[in-house]
């Protein structure tokens, strides 16, 4: 027997439509990313602030030693994906035509993750000695 809907309370009809679960992972992704870069960013505002009079050379050498371009690739990865994060949510929340929605959501993991590799390649460049 079909039911047309029509004789169903707005509770049986909600049932089933709810949360589809993918909003915790989305939650403690940007927890975590949040969490990780306090520390990431003090080390290297730090860092920055120890370096400012050094030269080109000092700098490179710096970036190219194992701590440094560690913590600097995660500092970047970090931050790129906590930005982009944050950048869906607020598409979600304020964008209400679906396909300017995904448009923006996909415009904005592109955009991370372009700028991000290319933030990454160029500490490996230092890193290497490219």
């Amino acid at each position: 027997m079909a039911d047309s809907g029509g004789l169903r309370s707005p509770l049986a009809r909600a049932r089933g439509l709810g949360s589809a679960q993918d909003g915790t992972a989305h939650w403690w992704a940007q927890r975590v990313t949040a969490v990780a870069l306090v520390p990431l960013t003090i080390w290297f505002v730090a860092s920055v602030v120890l370096l400012t009079n050094c030269t080109y050379e000092r700098f490179t050498a710096w970036l190219g030693s194992l701590l440094p371009a560690t913590l600097t690739i995660l500092l970047i990865v970090a931050t790129f994906h906590h930005a982009q994060l944050g950048l869906q949510v607020v598409i979600e929340d304020y964008v209400h035509h679906e396909g300017a929605k995904l448009a923006g959501i996909v415009l904005v993991k592109l955009a991370a993750f372009a700028l991000g590799a290319a933030a990454v390649v160029s500490v490996l460049k230092i890193a290497f000695g490219g």
